[in-house]
């Protein structure tokens, strides 16, 4: 069975040794997608002070950037939004976060409700407050 890896021009660049996606038969297989923006230091909706410590975040803002991070893998790897058959979802803080991100989430897979599951974690390795694991179709 042929695999591929895919790696976006629009999404943040990773950051290890691993591709955004790998294709195994007509499975999509996402590495873990934050709200970081290709070739910016800056996370939306993160404020760090001088150590790069977060001093205050905005889920809604960072809610929107993984979505559209996780948009530009799926669409340059040859599928869709549409195809999302499984999301994983690493929240920081899943008690002041949960609402707010649960509303975005509702509007954004209005159309498509793929399997999820949502935990929290003590922290990801950046700065971010949320992270996505995705399995899509081709």
């Amino acid at each position: 069975m042929k695999i591929e890896k895919f790696n976006s021009q629009n999404a943040p660049e990773p950051v290890g040794l691993y591709p955004h996606a790998r294709k195994v038969g007509n499975l999509l297989f996402l590495s873990g997608v934050g709200p970081r923006e290709r070739g910016k230091s800056k996370i939306p909706g993160v404020t760090l002070n001088k150590n790069g410590i977060i001093t205050s975040y905005d889920i809604i803002a960072q809610c929107h950037s993984v979505f559209s991070n996780v948009r530009f893998i799926l669409e340059e790897s040859g599928s869709s939004w549409n195809n999302l058959v499984d999301v994983t979802v690493f929240l920081t803080n899943i008690n002041d976060d949960f609402i707010a991100y649960n509303k975005i989430y509702a509007d954004y897979f209005k159309n498509n409700q793929p399997c999820r599951t949502t935990v929290e974690v003590n922290c990801l390795p950046t700065p971010i407050a949320i992270e996505l694991k995705c399995i899509a179709t081709i």
